[in-house]
């Protein structure tokens, strides 16, 4: 019989080969094909498969996880602030009618906080007026 510390060798040898699967860039199913293979012949004890396990799911964890950067950030951002722009144009286009270029090009420059702001107001118009009001009232020149 072997001792616990030969059965740890044994465990981070078969997370090796696993880890090594994903490091040579093997597509998904090949993957698990492997490792049920690996796993039909180097069969640990249930608490080191437990063990195996936990490790194995932070791996794949960390190997999804992508760093993203800065620029993607603030491109994400923007993104997201020309969405609501073109959604707070197409609902105050249904609610008050054709806006023009001036109006449009105003809404346009709205922080984000401000868009969300004129969305949940835009709700109670009914009339142009009350989006030349709160522009007028949130100083939006």
């Amino acid at each position: 019989m072997t001792n616990m510390n030969e059965r740890t060798d044994f465990d981070s040898w078969k997370f090796s080969l696993i880890r090594r699967l994903y490091d040579l860039g093997l597509q998904e199913q090949d993957i698990r094909n492997l490792y049920r293979f690996i796993d039909w012949v180097m069969i640990l004890p249930k608490a080191l498969e437990n063990q195996l396990w936990e490790e194995f799911k932070q791996f794949e964890q960390e190997r999804t996880m992508r760093y993203v950067t800065t620029g993607e950030c603030i491109g994400y951002e923007r993104g997201k602030q020309e969405g609501e722009q073109v959604i707070i144009l197409k609902l105050l286009k249904r609610r008050v009618g054709e806006l023009s270029p001036e109006l449009k090009e105003r809404i346009q420059c709205l922080s984000s906080n401000q868009l969300e702001t004129l969305g949940e107001a835009l709700l109670d118009f009914t009339s142009m007026e009350d989006l030349l009001n709160w522009l007028q009232s949130h100083q939006v020149t």
